[in-house]
């Protein structure tokens, strides 16, 4: 059994899997691809001998237990590259083809083809058993999906590459021998890539099943609810992929009657569809999961397939038309065909243990090749059939795409039980792929697991507090353990400023203050309190007495928020008894959380205080506004206060002012007349001003305070009102500026909104 590789040695082989997949990629394009499809067809092949030579790809995975016997005598690399290179030379027939059909034995020259490729598949069915394990062995790690799908990504890649130079190559009416060539070269990639594969690290061996036969490994499997409902929907993604693939060439060649060339050029913007989904899926499988983006692939597949039954045949009659719409055809049907089965393979990898995945890797090739092969093999006959019958080809590739799309229907009606495997939702991830902010936090992500410079983590992490998504969640865990400070700060950062928290951050915040007093916990402690977590309640309540008076003010601040008010008294206690300035405002910031009337008393003590400092007063007067319900009235007569504190008097006088003019405003004599309580008001109005002037002016507050306890009972707490009519009467408090200011301003609050009550009683 190989060990599990170490991060430098996985680096290591992944990146010689990358340039075995360069050379396997270039082989299949230029040994099985299109190329074989168009080389038959100019032999003058029918349709049921291309769904023939097309079935005969999915003969592959007939020989899969082929395989598997020999992983009992054989390492699974020594099978996978022998196999690779013996596949390479079992084409060598195909090389003579063009020679006999020229000398007239075309029937010959077919059966060669036929031969070549399908010792070619035999044999890289056999080689087939090491895929999965070697995949699954090199894709470990949390970004399992990303990696499995980067493969597809070279693959595509450089599929694309060779097919644009096929094309190039075949031009318009290229010789027969040409293909020859072409194979040729396709061979010599070929056995170059399975040397490539003998110097892979050895995967795990699966001791506990190798005495399964096939038939077993099927059972065990349709056993299991999940797996055979998965293999249903296999069954049909596989045989829609594979006949609605194949037969988009022959589409092209017979019915818009395109060349070779011109078809090989298709198929570049094919590759390019793929290119495009691997790089989608790869973006996003290890954020959103398989399973939503599995769907999608199956709706683009299934809406790639609608303008096949509707293209008229006169569009073959203009260059541009038909160039651009079988081009767009063959884009978007491999972009969703093609995407379907890679990341069906990445959710089928999840969905099974990894001490099974040679025994279920079997069966799902197995299946995919009895859909593929027989779902070619009709396709084929179907067409030649009707073709036959009615006399119209297009008619054929109507009827049959008209049922692949039925089919892809159904599979997306059945899609809905698959298992979720740690999935977004359909309507959740459709959400992910919409949102600028998710994807941008996906981008950042990314960039966040590959960097190793501290300077650009940081950034990163500053990046993903300003643009907040749930999908970080786990990449900023990942950091709230880091042995830097500044990481580690930066994730909590990053973490407070989501909308909601997971159970395992809400675990991993908890742990922070616990372990880490004095550096990040206060953080911690606030993102607690910002996002309601009750269970920290007792734990904070601990902490609001630390000596890390950081920590023990954000606790008392979160305890605010999560509305602790049997724990008030306990900051009450604490704020009279530190000399701490930091927790002292921490603490009246509380009770301006708290909102409760009964810690005004509290407040104004602390301004009773001998001389308490400027910061502690503006924070206990915001406070103070915050339980008046004035905060954000208030506030910017403060600032204005505070870049010129000479204005006190006329700020204060201007409230009184204004509120006078809204009274007149909303309440005329008429009014005054008809309404005794009008009349009241009218009264209070009327003394509102000169009792400001003489509280602001003459430091005498006997008439606001009058003034105060004749607000009727039912707009003002008795609480508020007895604390503030004495407040302005206490020689203690004269002297705040600040106070007065707010006491003014609150007064003339409780006036308009006395105006306005009664207006609206009208």
């Amino acid at each position: 059994m190989a060990a599990t590789l170490s991060p430098y040695r996985l680096g290591k082989a992944r990146e010689l899997y990358n340039i075995f997949n360069v050379f396997n990629s270039l082989s299949w394009t230029f040994l099985v691809g299109n190329i074989i499809t168009l080389f038959a067809l100019r032999m003058e092949a029918s349709s049921t001998y291309i769904g023939i030579l097309s079935a005969v790809l999915y003969v592959s995975f007939f020989f899969l237990p082929l395989g598997r016997v020999l992983t009992s005598r054989f390492s699974i690399i020594k099978i996978y590259s022998v196999a690779w290179a013996v596949r390479a030379l079992c084409m060598v027939p195909i090389l003579f083809a063009p020679f006999i059909f020229a000398s007239g034995h075309r029937d010959l020259a077919l059966l060669l083809t036929l031969l070549g490729v399908a010792l070619f598949h035999i044999v890289r069915g056999i080689g087939m058993i090491g895929n999965n394990p070697i995949l699954s062995y090199l894709s470990t790690g949390p970004d399992r999906g990303s990696y499995m799908t980067q493969v597809q990504i070279i693959n595509s890649a450089v599929g694309m590459f060779a097919g644009f130079v096929i094309a190039i190559l075949l031009g318009r009416d290229p010789p027969l021998f040409l293909y020859a060539i072409i194979v040729a070269i396709g061979i010599g990639f070929g056995i170059f890539s399975g040397i490539l594969m003998g110097k892979i690290p050895e995967p795990e061996k699966e001791e506990t099943t190798k005495n399964k036969n096939i038939f077993a490994i099927v059972h065990e499997a349709m056993a299991q609810p999940t797996l055979r409902h998965f293999m249903i929907i296999l069954l049909l993604v596989a045989l829609s992929s594979g006949v609605s693939r194949t037969f988009l060439v022959v589409y092209s060649s017979e019915v818009f009657k395109q060349s070779d060339g011109m078809v090989s050029l298709y198929t570049v913007f094919g590759g390019l569809g793929v290119l495009i989904v691997g790089m989608l899926i790869k973006f996003l499988v290890d954020r959103i999961g398989a399973k939503p983006i599995f769907s999608v692939c199956v709706i683009i597949g299934l809406i790639s397939m609608v303008p096949v039954i509707f293209a008229p045949l006169s569009w073959g009659e203009n260059f541009t038309t038909i160039t651009l719409f079988l081009t767009f055809l063959f884009f978007v049907m491999n972009f969703g065909w093609l995407g379907c089965e890679g990341i069906m393979q990445t959710y089928y990898m999840g969905l099974i243990p990894p001490a099974q995945m040679m025994d279920m890797g079997i069966l799902y090739f197995f299946g995919f090749g009895v859909a593929g092969a027989g779902g070619s093999f009709l396709g084929g006959l179907f067409l030649d059939t009707v073709t036959m019958l009615s006399g119209s080809e297009i008619l054929g590739f109507r009827i049959l795409y008209a049922i692949l799309i039925i089919l892809a229907g159904f599979i997306l009606f059945m899609m809905r039980k698959l298992v979720p495997l740690g999935a977004l939702p359909f309507k959740g991830a459709l959400e992910v792929m919409f949102s600028f902010r998710d994807l941008k936090a996906i981008t950042l992500l990314d960039k966040l697991n590959k960097t190793s410079d501290i300077g650009e983590e940081s950034a990163l992490l500053e990046a993903l507090h300003d643009a907040p998504s749930q999908l970080a969640i786990e990449g900023l865990l990942s950091r709230v353990k880091s042995p830097r400070l500044s990481v580690r700060a930066d994730s909590i950062r990053a973490i407070d400023a989501l909308n909601t928290l997971t159970g395992d951050a809400e675990q991993a915040l908890i742990a922070d203050i616990i372990h880490n007093p004095y550096t990040t916990a206060y953080l911690s402690a606030r993102a607690l309190g910002n996002h309601g977590v009750f269970a920290a309640v007792a734990l904070l309540r601990e902490l609001a007495v630390s000596d890390d008076y950081m920590l023990a003010g954000e606790a008392i601040i979160a305890l605010a928020k999560l509305g602790d008010h049997a724990f008030r008294p306990q900051i009450e206690q604490i704020i009279t008894e530190t000399h701490n300035p930091r927790l002292k405002i921490m603490g009246v910031e509380a009770f301006g959380i708290y909102c409760s009337q009964d810690s005004l008393s509290v407040l104004l003590d602390i301004l009773r205080g001998a001389n308490p400092p400027p910061y502690l007063r503006d924070a206990v007067v915001l406070a103070m506004a915050s339980i008046l319900d004035i905060e954000n009235k208030f506030y910017p007569l403060l600032v204005h206060f505070m870049a010129d504190e000479t204005q006190a008097p006329a700020l204060a006088l201007d409230e009184a002012d204004s509120a006078y003019e809204y009274y007149v405003s909303v309440c005329d004599r008429k009014m005054s007349r008809k309404n005794s309580h009008v009349s009241v008001l009218s009264r209070q109005a009327k003394a509102f001003q000169p009792a400001v002037s003489e509280y602001i002016r003459n430091s005498d507050g006997r008439q606001l305070s009058r003034w105060i306890m004749g607000l009727p009972d039912d707009m003002v707490h008795v609480v508020i009102q007895m604390v503030l009519s004495e407040a302005v009467l206490d020689d203690e408090l004269i002297n705040h500026r600040r106070l007065r200011l707010l006491i003014v301003n609150w007064a003339a609050h409780e006036l308009r909104l006395w105006a306005g009550k009664l207006k609206n009683e009208r």
